[in-house]
């Protein structure tokens, strides 16, 4: 399916789950400035769209601002947009935030918290149930195995940091692999038994947990997303984004009743976030052309 027919077919969701837009939010538009907001492709195009309207909603609500999402169609998709200034706001992978810092000037502003409270959050790899011949990381030696996205940070670099420092098993040590491009693409394709393991971000693991996969290996904790703004963008529009999530408490049970609305990466509450969080990716991305590994840039 071609990138315009995903793009209809959003639109079509987009219908369907909202509704025609109501005469006050029109007008809201109408008024207020718009601001555009992406995320890296973590899932099918469709699938964004449902998990991350909901946010643009609140902040449209919360902030004299209205947001609207407009969806990348890979990682590369999304720098280029945060270049042109076709979006201002985005939720980056740390791989994808240094690589975008290299080449203009954007800053993180907020990174989402996790479960039990703490900005962070971890690559896995994973198995179906019922393969009772990979249980732990070494096993992976010889396997097949499916990862996301060269540009991701939890669905590639992490994942080959844990191979190639913890495990001793390099690419050329597996049978087979793969850059598919979205998160629960490999999850499907290991489900399916088209490849022994995958790599993914946990929280696309968790949500296949009790479909017939399993966790075989955590990573060590990866700084939160980071949600990043074009340095230009002006401050009064940061201070607000910054105010209207931040006021947000997951202990608070009204809060939490909005927030599970979201993306599981979002529904947890955020902290605010600084360039030097994510000193350890680029400790990875060192580490890994040291050791030979294709670092797309």
């Amino acid at each position: 399916m071609s990138f315009r027919c995903l793009t209809f077919s959003i639109l079509l969701v987009g219908v369907f789950f909202l509704g025609a837009e109501s005469e006050t939010s029109a007008k809201d538009k109408a008024v207020k400035r718009v601001v555009h907001f992406s995320a890296i492709t973590l899932y099918h195009p469709i699938m964004m769209y449902q998990r991350y309207q909901p946010l643009m909603n609140y902040l449209t609500e919360h902030t004299s601002y209205h947001f609207e999402l407009r969806l990348s169609q890979d990682y590369r998709n999304i720098i280029n947009f945060l270049r042109n200034n076709d979006v201002q706001i985005a939720l980056l992978g740390g791989a994808t935030y240094l690589e975008a810092k290299e080449q203009f000037n954007i800053m993180p502003i907020l990174k989402p918290l996790g479960p039990d409270g703490k900005p962070y959050y971890r690559s896995v790899f994973i198995a179906r149930a019922d393969n009772k011949k990979i249980n732990k990381l070494s096993d992976l030696k010889g396997k097949s195995v499916a990862f996301a996205s060269e540009r991701s940070t939890s669905g590639y670099l992490v994942p080959l940091n844990e191979l190639y420092a913890k495990g001793g098993i390099t690419l050329r040590d597996l049978s087979k692999h793969v850059n598919l491009k979205y998160h629960d693409s490999v999850a499907r394709e290991v489900l399916r038994g088209n490849f022994d393991a995958g790599a993914v971000i946990d929280s696309v693991a968790n949500g296949f947990e009790n479909r017939g996969l399993k966790i075989i290996a955590f990573s060590d904790p990866i700084p939160g997303l980071p949600i990043v703004v074009r340095a230009d963008l002006s401050p009064e529009i940061v201070a607000a984004i910054k105010k209207a999530l931040l006021s947000l408490d997951y202990n608070n049970p009204e809060h939490r009743k909005v927030m599970r609305q979201w993306d599981e990466e979002f529904r947890y509450g955020f902290v605010e976030a600084e360039d030097s969080d994510y000193n350890s990716i680029r400790a990875i991305v060192a580490y890994l052309i040291k050791k030979g590994v294709k670092i797309p840039r």
